[in-house]
């Protein structure tokens, strides 16, 4: 049998059938409540200690000094590689990872946010 015949079956049944991906962009998955994406910054918990800072495998997050017992944190979306280190390290529990994962952008400098 030459190799359309072969596949002419095949392109019938996955065209009438039911499709096995799901319809992501219109029907949004709930992710499970372990799962690791953006990270969030609580300032008032932080002490400054930049623990996350010197964990951060890929350096991603900078803590800078605002004013008296006064931190933020410039996290780089774009360096991220949203394994959690850095929230397992932080004492305080100042940064916590939310399950937003559509983070995607066209400009570069719209990933860098300081929060």
């Amino acid at each position: 049998m030459n190799r359309a015949g072969r596949i002419l079956p095949l392109a019938l049944r996955s065209l009438f059938g039911k499709p096995s991906t799901i319809g992501y962009p219109y029907q949004k998955e709930k992710m499970p409540a372990s799962f690791r994406a953006k990270l969030v910054f609580e300032p008032d918990k932080c002490i400054g200690c930049k623990l996350c800072m010197k964990d951060c495998p890929s350096n991603a997050i900078e803590i800078v000094k605002v004013g008296e017992k006064q931190f933020k944190a410039v996290v780089r979306l774009d360096k991220c590689i949203y394994c959690g280190q850095c929230v397992e390290s932080c004492r305080k529990d100042a940064l916590h990872c939310t399950p937003d994962f559509e983070l995607a952008a066209f400009d570069r400098d719209k990933l860098k946010v300081e929060i």
